[in-house]
């Protein structure tokens, strides 16, 4: 249950009498001063405040007892994970154990984050103690000479007070992590963070209160110099670089968020009586009759049983043309219906629905690791440990050879080095862009099951169709009808009689093609599918047959003279079938699977992208090839079957290509399986999506041009970022630790290596967003 009960059945006295909470089926004591509701002339009885508003808005679901066959939109549990190490789970908040980094939902709610909360916080205070504190120590340089006003030791004083509370407080989340790396041996940005501001506080602690430690040459002046304002500023910048990088972390769930929001809070449910209520949508189950009204979102998947109108499913395919729903049509939750009325019956809820297996699927790419990560982590491991090396090297340095007063150069050296050469945005890098990548897809139709998936898809160069659903339509119609004797009417009309009795697509579509017509087919007797050859039966007493030249064979028929015509449907991408009866050859009947309109723009674009097409179909070489004439694919397989799809990508991979295979059907599952990035259509069977990498919601060739662009962008985006990050801590460290001093005499303070280190994460981020608004 989603709340906690109090009692249970055995705490109720005996002998006083009890009902059923209708809403969470306990039993409780029936109480004149008990919690009830009355509905159509029944009084229900509650165990909690809870159930009884539950039962309130939505009393005719609870009393009816549907509620026992309610799915849940979501596990009622939100787990967290690391968005650099999406192995690492956790049942609540918190910090990953290998980085240090903030734990997120796995799934994006409109929840605030409590630690951007808590970091806005704790910012803020930072900044109230470092202004004060800059202004006591440089304020000199700008005309406002507090030090001198305040007296030397007061100073310090005053920058102990204000600081204190920043570094034991404030800090307190950074040191935590930092500790934790260290118990972990996980060195991460949270180690260098620590020892820095660590380092600078507690030198200055002894500068201030035990300054006889310190060799006579270290003082100026009236004492040892402190760092309070450094650690402060410090802490002040690392904290408006994670309130910075956790907004934009956030922005980058925000296309999870915004299809979330497509689904409405409530749906219009339909009761046997035809009156009309508006329920919460976590209470419709499978088989509730629900009313969408003009404007109104579809609330689930179903199935439409009455009414006409124009549906906008955008969302599903990135198409923004509205698609016409009349009855018996399917229509998806989420999508919008623009301008008629329509009675649906739910077949999908809660997480079956496709949105809410969108959502997943996205979730599910946003937690995946791209190989790339690789390299970011191996650099990672050996980064930090080499920093420490590195500031440990400058402060000896400093300390042996440079100018007095030497240990405080020293430390300034050693304390910049840890702090700008954070790695959070190495990092960063590769799952920023992964998660916005994957947010941008799903807004265009394209889902992108896994990260892995995304970057070979850039890699790819070449790209192995089916033709059936893929290139085509999937839905063959009749298109020409032969009559070698007596008249096409009588050929077409024994012809769907026979094929009632089949149920191959080519046959629907001969029956369909006769209906069309306007004749009505009969029924066939003794029917017989031949395999690979086609069918036979008796109609209205007289022996037909449909089928190949092998088929007629059989019959004793020669197909000679009739080849030439068949050749030459064939030769216009048509399946030509014979049709024999009572012994000789009647006619010939052809099917065509149309093409997409979409398709042959499609393969032009692909063409463009530098992508080699070819074709593998179970269909006959003459065939194939006028599909494939017509729209310029580069290589044709025809006659192939599903184990020969899978061998022609293993062929083609042996040969040292980079190959993905799209396609729809059970029998493309091996070969989706077996290829680089397997691409499946979601108008195809569940097998198939269930073994591709990436799915197309539209069903067409215009979902692969749009992923392959998505991909390239993504990966030339997470090269960017791996060269931002790289460069800058290249770069950074030297300068941190005091190698241009002696030319030109500049040494970053550490003030100012923190405000670096903050801004490259943030430049990092900024980078990877620039895909949601990527051309597709």
């Amino acid at each position: 249950m989603d709340h906690d009960h109090h009692h249970a059945a055995s705490d109720i006295p005996a002998g006083t009498e009890t009902a059923k909470d209708p809403v969470c089926g306990m039993s409780v004591a029936v109480k004149p001063d008990g919690r009830h509701a009355e509905f159509r002339g029944e009084t229900f009885h509650f165990c909690s405040e809870k159930c009884q508003t539950k039962f309130k808005a939505d009393p005719w679901h609870y009393a009816s007892g549907r509620a026992a066959g309610k799915k849940k939109a979501a596990p009622a549990d939100v787990q967290y994970t690391c968005p650099m190490h999406p192995e690492i789970v956790r049942d609540e908040p918190g910090s990953c154990p290998i980085c240090g980094m903030a734990l997120e939902p796995m799934v994006p709610s409109d929840e605030p984050s409590e630690e951007l909360t808590d970091f806005t916080r704790r910012m803020w205070i930072s900044a109230a103690a470092a202004v004060p504190l800059v202004i006591l120590t440089m304020g000199e340089l700008v005309g406002l000479p507090v030090r001198d006003w305040l007296g030397h030791q007061l100073s310090v004083y005053v920058e102990f007070v204000l600081a204190t509370p920043v570094i034991l407080w404030a800090a307190l989340p950074f040191f935590r992590r930092g500790i934790d790396s260290f118990r972990n041996l996980s060195p991460n940005m949270w180690t260098l963070i620590s020892l820095g501001v660590g380092a600078a506080y507690i030198y200055s602690l002894f500068a201030t209160f035990a300054p006889g430690v310190f060799p006579e040459q270290y003082r100026m002046g009236d004492g040892v110099g402190t760092y309070f304002e450094a650690a402060v500023v410090i802490v002040a910048l690392v904290f408006v670089g994670q309130v910075l990088e956790l907004r934009a972390r956030e922005r980058t769930g925000d296309a999870i968020r915004a299809l979330m929001d497509l689904a409405p809070k409530t749906a219009r449910r339909i009761l046997p009586d035809g009156s009309e209520y508006d329920a919460p949508l976590e209470n419709i189950v499978e088989g509730d009759m629900l009313r969408v009204r003009p404007g109104d979102s579809v609330p689930v998947d179903g199935e439409v049983v009455e009414g006409r109108s124009s549906v906008d499913e955008s969302m599903i395919t990135g198409e923004p043309v509205p698609v016409e729903k009349t009855e018996g049509d399917r229509v998806t939750g989420g999508t919008i219906n623009k301008n008629g009325t329509l009675a649906i019956r739910a077949t999908q809820v809660g997480a079956d629905t496709v949105l809410a297996q969108i959502v997943e699927m996205v979730a599910g790419a946003r937690r995946s690791r791209a190989p790339i990560q690789g390299l970011a982590d191996r650099v990672s491991s050996i980064f930090v440990p080499t920093v420490v090396a590195v500031a440990i090297a400058a402060f000896f340095a400093w300390l042996a050879f440079g100018p007095e007063p030497a240990l405080a150069f020293a430390i300034a050296s050693a304390v910049s080095v840890l702090i700008i050469a954070c790695p959070c945005a190495l990092g960063l890098a590769t799952p920023i862009s992964i998660t916005t990548a994957a947010g941008r897809g799903a807004q265009a139709g394209v889902l992108i099951k896994d990260a892995e998936a995304l970057e070979r898809m850039a890699r790819v160069d070449t790209v192995i169709v089916d033709k059936t659903g893929t290139l085509t339509e999937g839905k063959p119609t009749l298109t020409d009808v032969v009559a070698l004797q007596g008249d096409e009417a009588e050929v077409l009309g024994l012809a769907a009689a026979l094929e009632r009795g089949s149920e191959h697509p080519l046959a629907e579509a001969i029956v369909a093609g006769a209906r069309d017509r306007g004749l009505s087919p009969g029924s066939a007797a003794d029917f017989e599918a031949v395999t690979g050859k086609g069918v036979r039966g008796t109609v209205d007493g007289r022996r037909v047959a449909l089928g190949n030249p092998a088929m007629m064979q059989d019959f004793g028929l020669e197909t000679g003279k009739a080849e030439a015509r068949a050749d030459t449907l064939r030769a216009d991408g048509k399946t030509a079938m014979f049709v024999a009866v009572d012994g000789a050859l009647a006619g010939i009947v052809a099917v065509a699977d149309p093409i997409k309109q979409s398709t042959e723009g499609a393969i032009r674009d692909l063409h463009a992208l530098g992508l080699t097409i070819i074709m593998a179909t179970g269909d006959n070489q003459r065939t194939a090839e006028a599909v494939a004439r017509q729209l310029g694919i580069d290589e044709v397989r025809a006659g192939v079957l599903p184990e020969d799809k899978q061998k022609l990508v293993e062929e083609l991979r042996a040969k040292g290509a980079s190959v993905a295979m799209a396609g729809d059907g059970v029998n493309d599952a091996p070969a989706l399986a077996a290829a680089d990035v397997g691409i499946a259509m979601s108008t195809g069977a569940d097998v198939a999506v269930e073994s591709a990498g990436i799915t197309l919601m539209r069903g067409d060739l215009v979902g692969l041009v749009r992923a392959r662009k998505l991909a390239v962008a993504t990966l030339r985006n997470i090269r960017q970022n791996l060269f931002f990050a790289f460069a800058y801590n290249a770069a950074g460290v030297p300068i941190a630790a005091g190698v241009l001093y002696p030319v030109v005499g500049l040494l970053l303070s550490p003030m100012i290596a923190a405000a670096a280190m903050s801004l490259s994460s943030v430049s990092v981020i900024s980078n990877a967003l620039r895909l949601r608004r990527v051309r597709l």
